[in-house]
């Protein structure tokens, strides 16, 4: 065994040894991370099996996309604590990557069914849903606060939860009912964004479960001063007291090219 350990190999030999391209051997060995045991007087490059093992701990590291930088300090000073905390590091980051993906396949998951029910959705039709309770991450609005100022404040606290984009998230905005019930359809309280993973939820405004009124409106956002005196009127002619917030949402901006087409989605919860 102690032969073979000492037998040179050509870059394709070692590069086929460890399933890679001879290419990648010569990358490493100019970025300076992984160099042959011996360069002949031809130039060519040969490696002893001894390397194996280092090569293979780098083609790992690759494999977490540790940056060559990182590579190279680990390389030139390796010890268990530097691997210990580079595997730490890289950990945490694969957490973060894994809680961001499962966000991210609620929020495809919750449109996929929306878009299946948009097919034969009654716009006109207005119904009792049962809700579960969900935090939202809440940006309160200010009167005279320009449009665009109100939307990167939502960006900002998007970003806050590992959403990149606001696309990423399901967002909305919220008025309170007692402002409905005097007729400023307008006066909106805040913008909020669905959380799929709250985490501990502080600092959150949770949205209670229970039964809800759920609506719809069709239109530009000038409509839903009448859609809302509808909802009234119809909870009145139900024997129902709404309470809390109403929640707006667009549910088919991704699908539609004018604003005639737009739908806002309203939940407003009912007093027990």
């Amino acid at each position: 065994m102690s032969n073979q350990k000492n037998t040179l190999f050509t870059i394709g030999q070692f590069a086929d040894l460890h399933q890679i391209n001879k290419k990648t051997l010569m990358w490493y060995d100019e970025v300076g991370i992984f160099k042959p045991a011996v360069i002949k007087e031809n130039g060519y490059r040969c490696y002893t099996y001894d390397q194996s093992t280092t090569l293979e701990t780098i083609l790992m590291l690759r494999k977490l996309d540790v940056s060559i930088p990182e590579i190279r300090e680990f390389i030139n000073a390796r010890s268990a604590a530097a691997l210990r905390d580079l595997f730490a590091e890289k950990i945490a980051e694969l957490d973060q990557t894994i809680a961001h993906m499962k966000a991210m396949r609620k929020t495809l998951t919750d449109r996929q069914e929306t878009m299946s029910r948009l097919v034969d959705l009654d716009l006109s039709e207005i119904s009792i849903i049962e809700k579960k309770a969900s935090c939202l991450a809440v940006v309160h609005m200010e009167k005279g606060t320009p449009l665009e100022a109100e939307i990167k404040r939502v960006i900002e606290e998007a970003k806050k939860y590992s959403f990149q984009r606001l696309h990423d998230a399901q967002y909305g905005s919220m008025i309170e009912v007692e402002k409905l019930y005097q007729g400023n359809f307008d006066d909106y309280f805040a913008f909020f964004i669905n959380l799929p993973d709250p985490g501990t939820g502080k600092g959150l405004h949770v949205q209670p479960k229970g039964r809800y009124l759920k609506a719809f409106c069709k239109g530009s956002w000038e409509k839903l001063p009448v859609r809302y005196q509808e909802i009234l009127q119809y909870a009145k002619d139900h024997g129902l007291t709404l309470r809390g917030y109403a929640y707006e949402r667009g549910i088919n901006e991704i699908v539609i090219d004018t604003i005639d087409d737009y739908i806002t989605q309203i939940e407003i919860p009912i007093m027990e």
